[in-house]
């Protein structure tokens, strides 16, 4: 039997560990911001759209020959989904393009440009599986140090600049005429989304990291009210489920991102349990009170 002691101490477990407790801390901070802006589904576009530079990522490594042979896969990740989080905000305020056209065009591009160009690059469509839902034993020393990085950036704007992205997500036609920078926010965010996409994709995968970013928001929605208790309480979901699904994984052959989303999905029905119950007992005691002595 596995103690903790040997999940921390274990050359698989530990990097893994460390990136789950980001993921979970981050994730759920762009999650805010996204459900505030009603862009729930713009994490699955990126997601997708990661595919695509996972497979340049390949293909640059077959050209220059590189050890192991996926070397560049998340820092080709990391441009794509950036480049596609500039480009899909580019469509929503310049082009006539509605927002969830654009983001369907990411969706099926992505996807088709992984499998395509994967293809180029000498692998094939398994290749990407790891990528797509996630694979703890692929985890390397590097993709950690990519991993901190990006969660320090993420932690610094979604946290720093908490009062500057809220005024935009929450009234941006306020905001734009308060003279606030809402077209450089607007970019923030969908930054941050991308970059927060990437750090996840080794540990939850491409296809179910936006469950991380917007689940544990509804959870938190459930319980409490306020924009700043919300994404307290979606971080400390967000990190319970991260780690526990991890640490399932260690017990039962299961994988991690699949365990971590129905944890997430689990926790957001005892959540809407509770606000039933709450209700419940709410609508009772008025009743109490406003009956006849």
């Amino acid at each position: 039997m596995l103690t903790p002691w040997d999940l921390l101490t274990s050359d698989i477990m530990r990097y893994p560990l460390i990136i789950a407790v980001l993921i979970g801390l981050t994730a759920p901070i762009v999650g805010t911001y996204l459900v505030q802006r009603r862009l729930s589904l713009l994490g699955d576009g990126l997601g997708h759209v990661a595919l695509t530079g996972v497979a340049m990522g390949w293909l640059v490594g077959a050209w220059v020959s590189t050890t192991p042979h996926d070397a560049l896969a998340i820092p080709g990740a990391l441009t794509a989904s950036v480049l596609g989080a500039l480009a899909i905000e580019y469509v929503r305020e310049i082009g006539h393009t509605s927002r969830d056209v654009a983001l369907a065009i990411l969706f099926y591009g992505g996807i088709a440009g992984g499998v395509v160009i994967i293809q180029l690059a000498g692998g094939t469509s398994q290749n990407l599986m790891a990528y797509l839902f996630g694979s703890i034993s692929t985890v390397t020393s590097s993709d950690l140090g990519i991993t901190v990085v990006l969660a320090a950036i993420v932690l610094a704007v979604g946290i720093g600049l908490r009062g500057l992205l809220f005024a935009v997500t929450g009234d941006e036609e306020f905001a734009r005429a308060s003279g606030l920078p809402v077209r450089a926010t607007n970019l923030l965010i969908v930054v941050i989304a991308a970059l927060t996409v990437t750090l996840a994709m080794r540990i939850v995968g491409a296809l179910m990291v936006s469950a991380l970013m917007i689940v544990p928001v509804a959870t938190a929605q459930t319980l409490v009210i306020g924009f700043n208790r919300t994404m307290r309480w979606a971080m400390m979901v967000g990190l319970v489920c991260s780690l526990g699904g991890l640490v399932l994984t260690a017990y039962v052959n299961l994988p991690p991102g699949g365990v971590i989303v129905l944890l997430a999905i689990g926790m957001y029905a005892v959540g809407v349990a509770v606000r039933a119950v709450r209700e419940r007992v709410r609508a009772h005691r008025a009743q109490e009170v406003e009956a006849p002595a």
